[in-house]
């Protein structure tokens, strides 16, 4: 368990829901809901130097959301995963360890991250998954499938600006296909680009989750892009 410190000037230390709290006992911290509404995270923003989530992937997710709308993509943000199976840290390559991640959280530097949106105003901080499903789904210009598929799973692209054939800005989106493969193990296959989308075939139905929550509702369409801004990641490979 991580030793109690306090976070430097500057610092909010945001933690999220009761598990966050069980995490990592800390002083100074900022006590908010599991994911984090615009009244909690708004008021933090003007003086803060840096951001620190403690929390679930939709915490972080809801969070980098608020920098989005305020215009505050040019402060650092930094992330304690409450579990050890975040997505966000597997993405990232974040520790999942409370003491070592705190000690990146306060002490890492931060480098620009592509940050992904959707169509519907939310952003990928971890993964949002789709599927299985019947449909057509696209990477760029590249067709991944037209027909039936295990799952789909849309990340970040830590690599994106120095991933070969696509140069920087050319990418950013991580797209997961899932196929269906007759007694076979399922694998998935990653195809890389700045923007993706699936639709599914009209009758049919595909459940989502982004980040860790469920889609409120089947998914029927859903689009993907890297947004012209990065945001700012704490993380090991900082540049």
């Amino acid at each position: 368990m991580s030793t109690r410190r306090a976070p430097a000037d500057g610092t909010v230390l945001l933690t999220c829901g009761d598990a966050a709290s069980r995490v990592l006992p800390t002083s100074g911290a900022v006590a908010c809901d599991a994911v984090p509404a615009r009244a909690e995270v708004d008021p933090l923003l003007d003086d803060a130097t840096r951001l620190v989530v403690v929390g679930s992937d939709a915490a972080l997710a809801a969070v980098v959301v608020r920098l989005l709308r305020r215009e505050r993509l040019d402060l650092p943000v930094a992330f304690v995963p409450d579990v050890p199976s975040s997505e966000v840290a597997a993405v990232w390559g974040l520790p999942t360890d409370p003491a070592a991640a705190l000690d990146l959280a306060l002490d890492g530097a931060a480098s620009p991250a592509p940050l992904v949106r959707d169509d519907r105003g939310g952003v990928v901080a971890g993964v949002h998954r789709v599927g299985p499903f019947e449909g057509v789904s696209f990477c760029d210009e590249h067709e991944l499938v037209r027909g039936e598929a295990a799952g789909l799973a849309v990340r970040p692209d830590p690599a994106a600006d120095t991933r070969p054939g696509l140069g920087p800005g050319g990418g950013g989106v991580a797209v997961g296909l899932v196929q269906r493969r007759r007694f076979r193990r399922a694998r998935e296959h990653t195809t890389f680009g700045r923007a993706a989308t699936v639709g599914i075939r009209p009758g049919t139905v595909a459940v989502a989750s982004r980040d860790g929550v469920d889609d409120a509702k089947p998914l029927e369409r859903r689009s993907w892009y890297r947004h012209t801004e990065d945001w700012l990641l704490v993380r090991r490979d900082a540049r």
